[in-house]
């Protein structure tokens, strides 16, 4: 799965045709009513911001990823329960499940099985393009959902997240620039992600979460996404105000990810 930026430079645009055509098919598979009829559609959903802000937790939302489309397989010989479960008693205030199977090797069930076991917020994490995927999302388990702003109109951005907000979750908007933020900003919103990976090159650089952190309204939690590698880089994101931190790679690309929190939070 190893490709050049520029072979790569068009990857999201690829997700998004290959995830429009995914939900067709699950909508023909389910229906709305099975959604809502599942075990845990009815569940209360734990509150983002108050696990965030929770001074005894660490900020960081903890991410399993098997595979992405620019590094390839990181790491699929582990089961998602002992992953998450061990980045909970790491701290992790929250914690991020791929479900895009084609792309990142998740699946739902991935999703179902972390809640399971786990007592904090989890946010989906996927293309989130249609109504239907905000209901799945709430079906499995999901507390937190994520709209991206580059593959989603402003009026999409504010249907979809009002939509999760009346189901109670949490909505984190992750933005590249300033031009995605200023658009895309709606009140039914809980956080701003800023995502440090340009997702054209896969370039990554922290630099874009120190531009646009002055620009995030302070009624929103300010989260850092992806290139965090080293604790000390949060010390300094801290500073300037973020609140969250969303970190995978680097905590799945070693042989035990649970431990490799310990170790990382033990830095900070």
């Amino acid at each position: 799965m190893n490709s050049s930026p520029s072979a790569q430079g068009n990857i999201l645009d690829k997700i998004v045709i290959k995830k429009r055509e995914e939900i067709v098919i699950s909508k023909l598979k389910t229906s709305i009513s099975d959604l809502e009829q599942a075990p845990f559609f009815a569940r209360p959903c734990f509150s983002l911001r108050d696990s965030i802000l929770n001074p005894e937790l660490t900020g960081i939302i903890a991410e399993f990823k098997r595979q992405s489309p620019s590094k390839g397989i990181i790491n699929d010989q582990l089961s998602v329960e002992e992953v998450t479960q061990g980045y909970a008693a790491a701290g992790a205030s929250a914690l991020s499940v791929l479900t895009d199977e084609h792309f990142f090797g998740g699946h739902n069930r991935d999703l179902i099985a972390a809640r399971m076991v786990n007592q904090i917020p989890i946010l989906r994490k996927d293309f989130m393009l249609d109504e239907f995927q905000i209901l799945e999302a709430k079906s499995l388990g999901a507390d937190i959902i994520l709209l991206i702003a580059s593959i989603l109109s402003p009026e999409e951005i504010q249907n979809l997240a009002k939509l999760a907000k009346s189901l109670g979750m949490s909505v984190l908007l992750e933005v590249h620039n300033l031009d995605e933020l200023t658009r895309s900003l709606c009140d039914d919103l809980d956080a701003v992600g800023v995502n440090n990976r340009n997702l054209g090159t896969f370039s990554v650089s922290i630099q874009h979460s120190y531009d646009l952190v002055e620009h995030i309204p302070s009624n929103f939690l300010k989260i850092s996404e992806s290139g965090i590698s080293d604790p000390k880089k949060i010390s300094g994101l801290k500073t300037v105000g973020f609140n969250g931190f969303l970190i995978g790679e680097n905590f799945m690309k070693e042989d035990n990810p649970a431990q490799a929190m310990q170790d990382f939070v033990s830095q900070i």
